[in-house]
């Protein structure tokens, strides 16, 4: 048996307009920024012996390119793909393609709020899905990945 276990990587996406995070309809979205956010996600993998990695774009075409790049070097994604949530098959594609396991998050309950939000084109592929917890649901998606990978395949 081994005695250290193997340093996890993850890597943490974001999609269209999480940038604006902190200042974009804090009454949705609530005032922690996405440098708060990995700032805490951050803390969290180094406690868990993980490490963390992020990207941000408003382009689905660089978040499929950054999918592509990253899909050998890191063991699992966490993903907010925001609009592309409900829309983008080539991100689905992508990850299915990385052969890694991924957590959706979302910051909104997505569920109640308007009607088109309600379909994920990631939900049915991902591992999980965690909404409405704010910036918490980053956390919560963090640690079910890193708890998932820890117990491996089934």
């Amino acid at each position: 048996m081994e005695s250290q276990t193997k340093r996890r990587r993850i890597a943490v996406l974001n999609g269209p307009n999480l940038n604006l995070l902190g200042r974009r309809e804090p009454g949705i979205y609530g005032s922690a920024t996405l440098e708060d956010i990995e700032a805490l996600v951050r803390e969290h993998c180094a406690g868990h012996g993980a490490g963390a990695e992020f990207f941000q774009s408003n382009s689905e075409a660089e978040l499929v390119e950054q999918i592509h790049a990253r899909g050998d070097s890191i063991d699992g994604w966490v993903i907010n793909a925001a609009a592309l949530t409900h829309t983008s098959i080539a991100i689905r594609d992508a990850l299915l393609a990385s052969g890694r396991p991924f957590v959706e998050v979302h910051i909104s309950n997505v569920l109640a709020r308007e009607p088109f939000r309600h379909r994920s084109m990631l939900a049915g592929a991902a591992a999980g899905v965690i909404s409405g917890f704010g910036a918490q649901s980053y956390m919560l998606g963090v640690r079910a990945l890193l708890d998932l990978l820890d117990r491996g395949p089934a």
